[in-house]
C-alpha cells in the first residue's frame, strides 16, 4: 500500500497537513462537521493552551508515500494520573485513511511515546480535560455530528480493535422530541423547589459571568464532576480560557443557573442552539464568509434542534427539583426559539443517575462512544 512514516509536527507544512488530513478523509461524508480551523491553529501555540501547566502534549501526523495520511495527539495529564493513580498516555484528535498500516504506524507510534514517558497504558480519545471531545463513535454513524462531539468513519474501531485496544468507557447522548408544554412532573416538582426548598432560576450577563459567575459556575462543575471517568479539576488558568472563548457563543437565556436563598449556585445547565449547519457550511472557517453563516445561526435563524452541552448539580441538592426547574425554563424558550428536538453531550452509560432524569421526556439513546485502552506496561 505504500510507504506509511509518521513525524512529530515541528513545520509549517506539517501543521498544515496535520490540519487538512481530514479534507482527505471526510470529503464526501454529509455527517461530519469540521472544527474551528483558527482553534486548530492555536494547538500549536503552546503557550496559549491551558492546562499545559500540568500537561504534556506532543502531535504527530502520518503520511502514506509522502501524502497526509492520518494525524494523533498525545497528551500526558499529571493531574488526573496522579488524582486516578494511573499512569495513562491520552490520545486525541486521531484520524487515519481506512489503510490498516497509517492506524497502527500512528498507534504504534503513540505506545511509544507513552513508552518513552514511563507510561503504563495508552488511553482515547481523551482530551487535556472532560470537555473537551471524547471518545469514538462505534454506533450511528449515519447521524450527523456536532460542533462539540466527535465523529468518526466506521471503520476506525474495526482498526482498533484488530491494533489490541479494549473497551474501558462507553458514552452515550440522549435525544429527546421537545414537548409542547413542560410534563406535570416537571412543573409540580419545579414549583416545590421553589415554594419549599428556596430555589430559583437566574439568567446571568456576559458582565457577570466574567466578573464572579465564570468562577462560581466552574467551581460547581469541579465539585460535580469530580467523580466522573478521567476527569481533574479545573485551574483558574483554564475557567479564565473557557469564559473568553465560549461565553459570547451562549444565549443566556438558553443558559439557567439555579441558586438556593443564599445566592449560591447549586445548578446550572449551558445549552445553546446548534451551530451544526453554520459549521458545514463555512467549513470550519469564519473568513472570509463564515461569520454571516454563524451569525445567522446565533442570532437570526438557528437550526431546529438544540445542543444540552452539560448539566450540574451541587450533590446536596440532587433530588431536590433543580433538573426539574431546568426543564421547566427550557422547554417554554425551546419552543419560542422553534427547536423541535435536542440533544445532551456524551454521558457515561453507566451513570443512571444522570441518565434516569430524562425518562418522562421519553428519550432515545444514540451514538455510542467509547474510550479505548491498551496496556502497554503491566504495574510493578
Amino acid at each position: 500500500m505504500g510507504k506509511v512514516t509518521v513525524e512529530k509536527v515541528t513545520t509549517k507544512q506539517q501543521m498544515h497537513d496535520f490540519i487538512h488530513v481530514v479534507d482527505i478523509i471526510y470529503r464526501d461524508c454529509p455527517q461530519y462537521v469540521p472544527e474551528f480551523e483558527s482553534a486548530m491553529y492555536e494547538l500549536f501555540k503552546v503557550r496559549t493552551i491551558s492546562g499545559l501547566e500540568f500537561s504534556d502534549i506532543q502531535t504527530f501526523v502520518a503520511y502514506r508515500d509522502g501524502e497526509p495520511a492520518g494525524r494523533v495527539v498525545g497528551i500526558i495529564n499529571r493531574k488526573a494520573n496522579k488524582k486516578w493513580k494511573a499512569k495513562n498516555a491520552r490520545f486525541s484528535m486521531i484520524e487515519f485513511i481506512d489503510d490498516m498500516d497509517v492506524s497502527k504506524a500512528l498507534l504504534d507510534t503513540m505506545v511509544s511515546w507513552a513508552e518513552e514517558n514511563d507510561m503504563d497504558a495508552v488511553i482515547g480519545p481523551m482530551g487535556i480535560t472532560d470537555f473537551d471531545k471524547e471518545g469514538m463513535l462505534v454506533e450511528d454513524f449515519d447521524l450527523t455530528g456536532s460542533i462539540n462531539t466527535v465523529y468518526n468513519p466506521d471503520y476506525y474501531p474495526r482498526h482498533m480493535e484488530a491494533l489490541g485496544f479494549v473497551k474501558e468507557v462507553d458514552w452515550l447522548q440522549v435525544h429527546i422530541d421537545i414537548p409542547k408544554e413542560v410534563p406535570a412532573r416537571y412543573a409540580r416538582v419545579a414549583q416545590y423547589a421553589r415554594e419549599q426548598i428556596g430555589l430559583r432560576v437566574i439568567k446571568v450577563t456576559n458582565k457577570q459571568i466574567r466578573e464572579s459567575y465564570g468562577q462560581k459556575i466552574f467551581d460547581l462543575l469541579n465539585i460535580c464532576y469530580t467523580h466522573i471517568f478521567g476527569f481533574s479539576e479545573l485551574s483558574p488558568k483554564q475557567v479564565d480560557e473557557f469564559v473568553k472563548k465560549y461565553i459570547d457563543l451562549i444565549d443566556k437565556k438558553l443558559m439557567p443557573v439555579v441558586v438556593n436563598d443564599k445566592d449560591e449556585v447549586v445548578g446550572v445547565a449551558i445549552t445553546m442552539g446548534s451551530l451544526t449547519k453554520a459549521m458545514q457550511k463555512s467549513k470550519g472557517k469564519l473568513f472570509p464568509f463564515g461569520w454571516f453563516h454563524f451569525l445567522k445561526a446565533l442570532k437570526w435563524k438557528p437550526d431546529d434542534n438544540a445542543e444540552m452541552l452539560l448539566v450540574a448539580v451541587h450533590p446536596e441538592y440532587q433530588g431536590l427539583g433543580v433538573n426539574a426547574m431546568f426543564f421547566d425554563d427550557l422547554i417554554p424558550i425551546y419552543n419560542r426559539y422553534g427547536f423541535k428536538w435536542a440533544e445532551t453531550g456524551p454521558q457515561l452509560e453507566d451513570n443512571v443517575r444522570e441518565l434516569s432524569q430524562w425518562k418522562p421526556l421519553h428519550p432515545s439513546f444514540v451514538k455510542r462512544r467509547r474510550c479505548y485502552k491498551k496496556i502497554i506496561k503491566l504495574k510493578d
